[in-house]
């Protein structure tokens, strides 16, 4: 039997340098601070509790918090979380990933020339939530044909499409379609970043050959739970796993080849562990 490991599997380059960031403060001794879950994976989220890296979770917190230094995470803040930091003499240390950052470049300036922001992606992701902090007027979110479907603007209103960096790009391409279609003035910016298109490319194409498919990632990663829904369409046999103790797997001898991928939040030292599991039980 075959085991094929995706090359892109594990940290993207901005996940990396998030936690990279953590790490290094760590070290300084100050009270140390993330607003929100550093990345989607729980296992590194407790690993840094463990070194005294405290989770701020809401905006409340954050008003109360008055001495330590705030990491903001790879998704990024709207523009209200960097006043309330500032304003509360907080330090920080901005660790948005700077695709993210291009992002919220581009929905400022297209939102003060008056377009209206549609952003494709997942309402209520943290990465979602910092884009629309950045518009001047209400953006709004779309993640389905449905939705696209219902939106009706004015013909006369210009608009700027935007993504999260994680999205399914496939499904970027038909929502955009569909906003062209209804004959709008677009300008589009496809902002999914490169690493994920290539991601979710590999995922695909091992899938479509594999007899099962294993996806490692945080149970709260959107990344990743595109990438299972990716590999299932291709391969019926797809398992969704956080750690190698979450597989429970029984493969009959048919089973020629099992695919691994891993989303960007996973680290590689649980990705090696599943695989090298895989190779020697298989």
């Amino acid at each position: 039997m075959e085991v094929k490991l995706a090359k892109s599997a594990g940290f993207c380059f901005g996940v990396k340098r998030a936690v990279d960031k953590v790490y290094e403060q760590i070290e300084t001794g100050k009270k140390i601070y993330t607003y929100g879950p550093i990345i989607h994976n729980e296992e590194v989220v407790k690993d840094l509790e463990n070194k005294g890296v405290c989770v701020i979770e809401s905006e409340a917190d954050l008003r109360s918090l008055k001495e330590g230094t705030v990491i903001i995470r790879s998704h990024g803040v709207s523009k209200e979380i960097y006043g309330i930091i500032e304003g509360n003499g907080l330090e920080y240390v901005d660790a948005t990933c700077p695709f993210v950052k291009r992002i919220h470049s581009i929905v400022e300036k297209e939102s003060a020339e008056g377009k209206q922001i549609i952003i494709i992606g997942n309402e209520g992701h943290p990465e979602v939530e910092g884009i629309q902090g950045w518009a001047n007027t209400p953006a709004i979110v779309v993640e389905s044909h449905e939705q696209a479907e219902k939106i009706e603007l004015n013909k006369e209103q210009k608009i700027c499409i935007v993504s999260q960096t994680t999205f399914n790009y496939r499904k970027f391409q038909e929502l955009v379609e569909i906003f062209e279609k209804k004959g709008y003035d677009i300008s589009i910016a496809n902002t999914i970043c490169n690493a994920t298109e290539e991601r979710q490319k590999e995922a695909r194409e091992i899938a479509a050959e594999a007899d099962v498919m294993i996806v490692i990632g945080g149970a709260h990663s959107s990344n990743t739970r595109k990438l299972y829904e990716i590999c299932k369409k291709e391969c019926e046999e797809t398992y969704f796993i956080q750690t190698l103790d979450d597989l429970h797997l029984e493969l009959p001898k048919s089973v020629e080849l099992v695919g691994i991928t891993a989303g960007a939040s996973t680290p590689n030292n649980i990705i090696e562990e599943v695989h090298r599991y895989v190779r020697i039980n298989f």
